[in-house]
C-alpha cells in the first residue's frame, strides 16, 4: 500500500499555488533543454537531473527537481522553492516525505538534511480554445523516479493515453459532463474549461484523493462549480443520471489469471469486458446528442471489427458509432508493454517478469485471441434516435494533435450530408480546405500523370487517389462555381456525357466533404 495521499487546507492550497506560479511546462523546458525534455518524455531522466542541478538555486530549477525528477532537497533548498509554505509547512502538508529529516516538523529534532516529495507534481498545458491553460497535476511518483515496480494502488499521471484522449475529444460548451474512471483529475480538468458540472468518478478512493488535491490546486481556475467526485465503478456511480459528454481512459488493459493487476488499469472484469461495457451501457447515460468518447483494448480473433460492431448492436440506445483503431499488437508485444508499464521487468524480478509473461501468453493462446487492438472509441445518441454513422477505420502509428476539432467538423459535415440530397450537393460552391495538395506521378514522356494523389495536411492525414475529373472538381473549388457547375464543365472537357459525369462525381464529392478536403460555405 502506498503513502496517504495529501489533502490541503484551503490555506495550504493557496499557499502552494502561490509558490507554483510561473512553474509551467515551458518554464521547466527553459529549465532543462529539449535534449532532456525529450528524453524525459522518454522515461530517461537523467539529462534533465543534469540540468535541474545545474542550474542551481533557480526557483523552478529547484521545483522540478522535487516534484518531477524525485531529487533530494536541502531544508534551504525546500525554502526557495517553497517560500510560502517553507521546509515545515511543506512537511505538515505531507507534500514532502520526511524520513529523519521530519522529525523537526513534528517539534522533535533537528532535520539531518536532504528530503524527497511524497508525490509527483507536474506542470500540464491545455491546448483546448484559443488561449493556453497553465495547470498543476497531482499523482503517484512514476517508476522511472522510484526505481522499483509500482504499487497495486499506483495512481498515474498524464501519460500518453490520457493526453491522446484529451487531444481526441470533441470540445464544445455544454451542461453536464461525466470523467469516468478519473485517475488524477487530467480529463475533469479539460471539462471543466467548457461544462458547467463535471461528475468525476473512480473505482480507486486513492484515485479520487489524487483528484480532489488536482483540484485544489487549480480551482481559481475552474470557475465556481466543484467537481462532483464518486467512488464506484464503471457507470455505477450514475445510474439512471444523463450527460451531454462522458470521457474515459478507463482501466481498459486485458490482464489474464496470474498476472500481476493494477488498479490504474485494471478494473476487475476478464478480457475487453471494460470496453464492452462502456459500448453496450454508455448510450443509456447520454442526452440526446451527447457524444461519449473513450480509449480501449479489445481482443481481435479474425476481423478487429467483429467484436465492436457485436458490441454495438448490444446498446439497448441506437447509437452513431466511429471507432480509430490506432495499433494491433500480439500476445508478445502486449505482455512486454504492460509489464514494463508497470515496472516488471526481467532485470529486477526475472522470476517474477517471466511468470507474468507465461501467464499472458497461455490466456490469450488459450482463448484464440490473435491480436489486442488499441484505438479510440466516439459514440453518439443521435438528437432523432436514429443513427446515420458506423465508421470503423485503421489509423495506423499516432493520432495528430489536437484531433477533437477535426472530428467534430466532421461530425458536423456528416450531418449535413445525411439530410442533403444529391441535388442539393451538387448546388453548393465548395472551397478546398487550405491543408489540401495534389501530388502527380507518371513516367517522364508520358503527357497525362498515371497517378493523382489528394493529401491531406491535417486532421488523419489522409490521401485519395483522384482520376482526372475528382482532381479537377477539387481544384476548381474556389467558393466561385457550384460543383454542379464544374461537373458540367469538366463533361464537356473531357467529353463525357454530363450524367455520367455527375453521376460519378456524386459519391466521391460526399467523402471528400465528410472528410475535410472540401469546405461548405460558412453558415
Amino acid at each position: 500500500m502506498s503513502s496517504t495521499v495529501p489533502c490541503l487546507t484551503d490555506e495550504q492550497a493557496e499557499r502552494l499555488r502561490d509558490d507554483l506560479a510561473g512553474w509551467t511546462v515551458d518554464a521547466v523546458e527553459e529549465v532543462i533543454g529539449e535534449r532532456a525534455a525529450r528524453a524525459l518524455s522518454r522515461e530517461q531522466i537523467t539529462p534533465a537531473l543534469m540540468a535541474a542541478r545545474d542550474a542551481g538555486t533557480d526557483r523552478h530549477a529547484l521545483l522540478t527537481r522535487l516534484f518531477v525528477l524525485g531529487d533530494a532537497l536541502s531544508d534551504v533548498e525546500l525554502g526557495r522553492a517553497l517560500p510560502g509554505l517553507g521546509a515545515d509547512g511543506s512537511y505538515r502538508a505531507g507534500l514532502v516525505d520526511a524520513g529523519e529529516a521530519g522529525a523537526a516538523a513534528t517539534g522533535a529534532t533537528a532535520r539531518a538534511g536532504a528530503s524527497t516529495a511524497a508525490i509527483e507534481l507536474s506542470p500540464h498545458a491545455s491546448a483546448d480554445g484559443d488561449a493556453q491553460v497553465d495547470w498543476w497535476v497531482a499523482s503517484d511518483p512514476r517508476e522511472a523516479i522510484t526505481g522499483r515496480a509500482v504499487a497495486d494502488d499506483h495512481v498515474l499521471g498524464v501519460g500518453g493515453a490520457s493526453t491522446m484522449l484529451a487531444s481526441v475529444t470533441v470540445r464544445q460548451q455544454v451542461g453536464r459532463v461525466l470523467d469516468l474512471g478519473t485517475g488524477c483529475g487530467i480529463q475533469a480538468l479539460h471539462a471543466s474549461r467548457h461544462a458547467s458540472t463535471v461528475v468525476a468518478t473512480d473505482i480507486s478512493h486513492r484515485a479520487l484523493a489524487y483528484a480532489r488535491l488536482t483540484e485544489a490546486l487549480n480551482r481559481p481556475a475552474l470557475g465556481d462549480a466543484a467537481w462532483d467526485l464518486r467512488h464506484g465503478s464503471l457507470l455505477e456511480p450514475v445510474d439512471g443520471e444523463h450527460f451531454d459528454l462522458i470521457v474515459s481512459n478507463p482501466p481498459f488493459v486485458i490482464t489474464p489469471p496470474g498476472a500481476p493487476r493494477f488498479e490504474y488499469r485494471d478494473g476487475g472484469l476478464e478480457g475487453d469486458a471494460v470496453v464492452a461495457t462502456l459500448i453496450r451501457e454508455a448510450g443509456a447515460h447520454l442526452n440526446p446528442g451527447g457524444i461519449a468518447q473513450f480509449l480501449g483494448n479489445w481482443e481481435i480473433r479474425g476481423t478487429w471489427t467483429d467484436r465492436l460492431e457485436q458490441w454495438l448492436d448490444q446498446s439497448p440506445v441506437p447509437l452513431d458509432a466511429w471507432v480509430i483503431q490506432r495499433d494491433a499488437l500480439d500476445a508478445a508485444e502486449y505482455a512486454e508493454t504492460w509489464l514494463r508499464d508497470a515496472g516488471i521487468t526481467p532485470e529486477r524480478d526475472a522470476a517474477r517478469f517471466r511468470a507474468a509473461y507465461e501467464s499472458y501468453l497461455r490466456a490469450f493462446d488459450d482463448s484464440g485471441v490473435e491480436a489486442i487492438g488499441f484505438g479510440a472509441v466516439l459514440l453518439r445518441r443521435p438528437s432523432n434516435g436514429t443513427p446515420t454513422l458506423r465508421r470503423l477505420e485503421e489509423h495506423e502509428g499516432a493520432l495528430p494533435s489536437p484531433l477533437g476539432p477535426h472530428l467534430a467538423a466532421s461530425l458536423a459535415a456528416h450531418d449535413w450530408l445525411a439530410q442533403t440530397s444529391d441535388d442539393d450537393l451538387l448546388a453548393t460552391a465548395f472551397t478546398v480546405a487550405p491543408d489540401v495538395t495534389k501530388e502527380t506521378y507518371g513516367r517522364p514522356l508520358l503527357a497525362d500523370p498515371e497517378h493523382i494523389l489528394l493529401r491531406q495536411g491535417g486532421a488523419l492525414g489522409r490521401s485519395i487517389k483522384a482520376d482526372t475529373a475528382l482532381a479537377g472538381l477539387v481544384g476548381a473549388s474556389d467558393g466561385e462555381l457550384t460543383a454542379g457547375q464544374i461537373a458540367h464543365a469538366l463533361a464537356a472537357l473531357l467529353d463525357v456525357p454530363a450524367a455520367a459525369m455527375v453521376g460519378g462525381l456524386a459519391p466521391a464529392l460526399r467523402d471528400l466533404v465528410r472528410d475535410g478536403f472540401l469546405l461548405r460555405p460558412a453558415g
